[in-house]
This record gives structure tokens, C-alpha cells and sequence, in this order.
């Protein structure tokens, strides 16, 4: 009987980092991928990249369609409700023997909400990371006590979910899995990635990926600093998609003005893996608050400086420059990853996030362990015995 494994994909940056390990499932003879698509893949306005997802040949299980056109965190809400109606057919239907889920997006609740209460066992990758300045951060923190497996990208990571209270048998370190990529292919040379663009690389580039800071009520706040920054650069300016969050349409409209004045300036609504690594690859500096910049970077020993709240917490390489979203801490956090000390300081440097084996780690795990009730059943660590001293004092103070 072969094992059925269920995979949930919501947007294009997900889909990069479960490219090898769906390729690894579909691939392995005692398993029965289900591969289910939601969120903005099905969106024309953010590429509609389940189109991505057919040329790479895998099959889809199921398309749910639950992201609501909107730019308010309203709608993310109400997105979140959609998607937990829809996955409950569709999961109660498939019955998966495992469901893998990854990173921290907020669909991400959605699914780990209808597996917990159909008794579906969630293995979790990039789990016990941290990214203070956004909601991103507690929903990791909840996918990863809702899940059963563990596959973190850092050995930091896996103590920090042991400390969660996780069993440690059930935490592995397997590294990212987007870092595969570097290994198992073959990033395009310059004269190919330009075709794939469309356009000419003119150095010094920069690759910008800024994404609306959900912790904050004004979620685009931050990008007054960069703003103004980008435009007393000179450099070509290569502009990423921002993810599909409330203020992500303010953010976009406000990149085309910039752009509609700025001769060497582009936009890219979607990239796929194999081309926005090779762009990593010939790029100068990456400048933006994305998880991308912290933790793909480093296997270029690319400068990147790293903007304002978004990813605080999390843990870094020496490539990375912290600037607050000022514009004179941008601007000196931008001179200082343009200087040739700098980039010599990053000789030979080490990429914490993983090796480009998570694939066949993870495949490991989930193609092996039981699934048994003990799976499901987490059992907890002894807690320390009470002061009851201490206990009787209060409840004195409390009741006088």
C-alpha cells in the first residue's frame, strides 16, 4: 500500500522551496502524492503561477480557490475562513496519511486547522525560525504546535521547537529546502538569464524584494525610506513581486510609478526558482525585508541589507546589513555592501540555512515513520514540581 502524502502550496515563493522535495515524492515508489494548490497560484493578478506548476509536470490534486481580491488584512481574515471551508472537503476526501505544510504564511492555518481536527498527522519544514515584524511569526509558532514532524533549516531552529516542548524524535534538521536548487541544477549564464528577463544587466545591480511589514497597522510604512533611497541610487534597479498581503497593491502601484520615471528600473511579477537564483547570482547587492535575502543570499556570499522590522529575530549570516527604514541608515548600509572590504570580508563564508540536501532528508522522514497513534499523540515534558509555598502566598495576597 503506498503512503499518501498530501503537499499544500499557496504562492510562488513556497513553491520554490517544495520544488525538490515534490520532486523526491513524486518520484518514490511507495508514494501517492497529492499536491494541492491555493492561494494567490490562482490569481492572474499575481501571475497565476499554478501554471509554473503544470509545466513542471506535477500532477494537482486540487485547485481551491480562496484568496479574496483585496488589499486589507480584512480580506486576509476572511481568506483564511474561505480556505478552511474548501480544504475540509477536499482533505476529508483524500484523507492523506500525512500533510506537509511549509514556512509561515497565513493560508498556512487554514490547512493545519483541518488536518488537526480530521486527525491528519502535519509534518512542518522551517519551523522555529523567528520574524518579529510580522504576523508570520506567531503563525509559525502555532503551525509548528499544530504539526507532528519537524524539518527545520537551522540547528538553532531545532532547539528552539525542542524548547517549544517538542519531542526531539519527532525534530529534524534537514536545512532549507529552496537551497537544493544549487546542487541539483544548473543556474542560467548571463547571456541566457538576459534572454529569460528580456532585458541587459548593467552593473552595478540591484535586486529588490520588499514585501508590506504585517505587524504593523500602516503595513507600508517602511517603504518611504526605501523609496526615497532607491531614487538617489543610480543602479539598475531590479524590482521582485511583494507577496499577497494587505497593502501589496499600494506597494505594487507605488513600484510602476517609480519605475514609469526610471529608465533602468524593471518589474517581475513572477520568477521562477532556476531564474531568480541565477539573477541572485549576478547580482551586486539585494536590498528588501524578505526571508529570500537572508536566507538565500548567503550561498552567493551576496551583500544584502536588510530593511526594518520584518525579519527581526532572525538568525543571520556575515553578508547580511541591518539598516533601520531611515534613509540615511539605508544609504550607509547600501555603501558599505557596495565596498570592495566588504565583499572580501565574505570569502568563503558559510550558509547556515543548509547544504542542498533537505530533500532527501525529508523524503526520509516521511516516507519511514510510523504512522501510528503515537504519531499523533504528542507527550509533553515533566514539568518541574510546584513551590507550594510560593502558591499559598499568593493566594493569601490575592484574597486580602
Amino acid at each position: 500500500m503506498k503512503r499518501k502524502i498530501a503537499v499544500i502550496t499557496t504562492s510562488r515563493a513556497d513553491y520554490s522551496h517544495l520544488f525538490w522535495p515534490l520532486r523526491d515524492l513524486s518520484a518514490h515508489p511507495d508514494v501517492d502524492l497529492k499536491l494541492i494548490v491555493l492561494g494567490s497560484h490562482l490569481s492572474p493578478e499575481f501571475g497565476h503561477t499554478v501554471r509554473e506548476i503544470e509545466k513542471d509536470g506535477f500532477p494537482i490534486a486540487a485547485r481551491i480557490e480562496c484568496l479574496l481580491s483585496s488589499d486589507s488584512d480584512v480580506g486576509m481574515a476572511k481568506t483564511i475562513g474561505v480556505a478552511t471551508l474548501s480544504l475540509a472537503d477536499c482533505l476529508g476526501e483524500i484523507r492523506p496519511d500525512i500533510l506537509l505544510l511549509i514556512a509561515d504564511r497565513y493560508e498556512m492555518l487554514a490547512p493545519a486547522s483541518v488536518a488537526l481536527a480530521l486527525r491528519i498527522p502535519v509534518a512542518h519544514i522551517e519551523g522555529g525560525e523567528i520574524s518579529e515584524g510580522a504576523i508570520d511569526d506567531a503563525v509559525r509558532n502555532a503551525l509548528t504546535k499544530m504539526s507532528h514532524i519537524h524539518f527545520t533549516s537551522t540547528f538553532e531552529a531545532r532547539r528552539r521547537i525542542i524548547a517549544m516542548d517538542e519531542e526531539e524524535w519527532r525534530v529534524h534538521r534537514a536545512g532549507a529546502p529552496s537551497l537544493d536548487h544549487l546542487r541539483r541544477a544548473t543556474l542560467y549564464m548571463l547571456e541566457e538569464l538576459e534572454s529569460r528577463l528580456k532585458i541587459k544587466l548593467q552593473k552595478p545591480a540591484i535586486v529588490v524584494a520588499y514585501h508590506p511589514v504585517t505587524i504593523a497597522r500602516d503595513t507600508i510604512h517602511e517603504a518611504d525610506a526605501l523609496f526615497a533611497v532607491l531614487a538617489a541610487l543610480p543602479n539598475q534597479i531590479l524590482f521582485c513581486y511583494p507577496n499577497a498581503d494587505a497593502g501589496s497593491r499600494e506597494l505594487i502601484a507605488r513600484t510602476k510609478d517609480f519605475q514609469s520615471s526610471r529608465e533602468n528600473s524593471h518589474l517581475f511579477v513572477n520568477l521562477d526558482a532556476l531564474t531568480y537564483w541565477s539573477l541572485l547570482r549576478q547580482a551586486d547587492v539585494f536590498l528588501g525585508n524578505s526571508s529570500s535575502g537572508i536566507m538565500e543570499t548567503p550561498s552567493f556570499a551576496l551583500p544584502a541589507v536588510n530593511v526594518g522590522l520584518r525579519q527581526q529575530g532572525r538568525e543571520r549570516a556575515q553578508n547580511i546589513i541591518d539598516a533601520a527604514a531611515e534613509t540615511q541608515s539605508i544609504l550607509e548600509a547600501m555603501r558599505t555592501a557596495q565596498s570592495q572590504q566588504f565583499r572580501n570580508s565574505l570569502l568563503n563564508m558559510v550558509n547556515p540555512y543548509g547544504d542542498g540536501f533537505a530533500s532527501e532528508k525529508i523524503v526520509q522522514v516521511l516516507t519511514t515513520v510510523p504512522l501510528s497513534q503515537e504519531l499523533l499523540m504528542k507527550r509533553h515534558a515533566t514539568m518541574p514540581a510546584a513551590d507550594r509555598s510560593l502558591e499559598s502566598r499568593a493566594l493569601r495576597q490575592s484574597q486580602s
